[in-house]
């Protein structure tokens, strides 16, 4: 196995084994449909329970969208990553049935410290911009290092 594929089989096992016991993902309906060193590409389907009073997705959801798109990228690097800071600015509302996709991009890394940019797209344009920031807490982590 070569760097690139290793780097890629790492990312996938971690996306498996956080996945695996990712709950709220579950609960949301959330789907990773693409993972790589650095970067992750989470879909969900907004539903009824997801909307507030005012008949659109409730931004807390979307947060979540674009805050688990950023745990699946900064873990696929392997170790434990956990946020340590985040924003969002919401452009645009989403309503019921709306396919929403955040993808995440590491956009620099210094030491233990990661920043990230995602973005949150519906079915016109983007919705909402999330800006994160990561800590490797551990070494060990959802992945080992391939063999």
């Amino acid at each position: 196995m070569n760097g690139l594929e290793e780097a890629q089989a790492r990312a996938e096992a971690a996306r498996d084994a956080m996945y695996a016991g990712d709950r709220v993902a579950h609960e949301l309906g959330m789907v990773v449909s693409t993972v790589g060193p650095s970067m992750a590409i989470v879909d969900m389907t907004v539903t009824e329970t997801m909307c507030n009073g005012l008949d659109v997705c409730h931004g807390g959801v979307i947060f979540s969208l674009a805050d688990a798109a950023m745990a699946f990228a900064s873990n696929s690097l392997g170790g434990t990553h956990l946020a340590s800071d985040a924003s969002i600015d919401w452009l645009a509302p989403a309503r019921v049935g709306d396919q929403l996709t955040a993808t995440a991009i590491e956009s620099a890394r210094r030491g233990r410290t990661g920043l990230f940019h995602v973005e949150v797209r519906g079915p016109e344009d983007v919705i909402a911009v999330f800006r994160g920031k990561t800590k490797m807490v551990s070494t060990d982590g959802p992945a080992p290092a391939p063999s």
